[in-house]
């Protein structure tokens, strides 16, 4: 007890120093690559390949950790090769220290590559403040269906194992649908299976979409699977094509709650270039139709603050003064002016002026 006060009280000194916060962080973490004056860090204890290109690292936190609630999502800052880079991810609390980040790897994609492929016990990650509302209240009925297609599983997860860990999924009533390609990428299958056992109202359906007998895509027909969907609350969570769906087939349930962590490719007839004014830098730059602005900003050289680049986190969000955009979520148009725009999943229709 006596050296976990002598070590706060040499944090506080120094995070309350005249010295510049960088520099006294450089030197503890030559000491504890886990201490900082404010930075939530966490040193990666425990890697597991847990599926086919899924990989699960345990990781133990410092006391600067913001442990969100289940199903919520973290912004994690990794450095690879001298290039800073954030990405969102569910985490999974396991005890007072520890959480488990479970990810896929990403055809292309540079930090989930990198964490599957180069991550290595003993590497430091750096953790931002946890967001999302698609939770599991006290407030909320508990009869639930849950629809994950890939990466999509992970909060699903972290919801499902917080309720098992305190004792409180024998209450509820759930089905969880997982679409996966094949059944060697189902994450968490024999947990959720062991669950089902033991659970005798937890239901757990897979469906691989490349496996033979192949099931389908999410469609219509899979309301006769939870035929009772109207009486439950649905979350659903996975590429912005698959939540779309869900929603569209599950539109007469109880209540419906989703978050898409990636856009699906969408063909479309949008082709030249467009005006953007940037009020308070007084820019004007041309980007494409039909791609996200964040994406057309970042060509033109420019940073503006962004964070998930899937449309949650809202980091990216600034007010549009005039102009069209079109969501590449939903499809959906807003003329409004003086409306908040989400950079990452909006595109430019007609010339446009943000406060930026």
């Amino acid at each position: 007890m006596h050296v976990i006060q002598r070590k706060k009280q040499l944090l506080d000194f120094l995070s309350g120093s005249v010295y510049d916060s960088n520099t006294v962080n450089f030197w503890l973490q030559k000491l504890n690559p886990l201490w900082s004056t404010r930075e939530a860090l966490g040193r990666i204890v425990k890697k597991q390949i847990i599926a086919n290109d899924v990989v699960s690292l345990t990781i133990h936190c410092n006391q600067h950790m913001q442990y969100g609630v289940a199903g919520q999502h973290h912004p994690v800052h990794v450095e690879i090769h001298g290039r800073r880079y954030e990405r969102t991810y569910s985490l999974t609390r396991l005890d007072a220290h520890h959480v488990k980040l479970t990810l896929k790897k990403i055809e292309g994609g540079v930090v989930s590559t990198w964490l599957c492929e180069q991550a290595q016990v003993g590497d430091i990650l750096e953790f931002g403040q946890p967001y999302g509302d698609m939770l599991v209240s006290e407030q909320q009925q508990k009869q639930l269906l849950l629809l994950a297609a890939g990466s999509g599983i992970t909060p699903m997860y972290s919801m499902l194992a917080g309720l098992h860990q305190s004792g409180q999924l024998k209450d509820y009533d759930i089905h969880l649908m997982y679409w996966a390609q094949h059944a060697t990428g189902l994450a968490f299958k024999s947990e959720f299976e062991e669950w089902q056992q033991t659970y005798p109202n937890f239901k757990f359906t897979a469906l691989c979409t490349r496996d033979e007998p192949a099931a389908e895509r999410i469609n219509q027909k899979h309301t006769a699977l939870a035929a009772d969907f109207a009486e439950r609350t649905v979350f659903a969570c996975g590429p912005s094509g698959f939540v779309n769906a869900a929603e569209s087939v599950f539109a007469g349930a109880k209540l419906f709650k989703s978050e898409a962590f990636s856009l699906t490719h969408i063909e479309t007839n949008d082709v030249g270039f467009v005006n953007i004014t940037l009020s308070k830098s007084k820019k004007t730059i041309a980007v494409a139709k039909g791609q996200p602005i964040l994406i057309g900003l970042e060509q033109a050289q420019l940073k503006p603050t962004h964070g998930c680049r899937m449309g949650i986190c809202n980091k990216c969000a600034c007010n549009k003064v005039s102009g069209a955009t079109k969501n590449l979520n939903n499809q959906s148009e807003n003329t409004e002016p003086n409306s908040l725009l989400r950079l990452c999943v909006n595109s430019a229709q007609t010339d446009l002026v943000l406060d930026l």
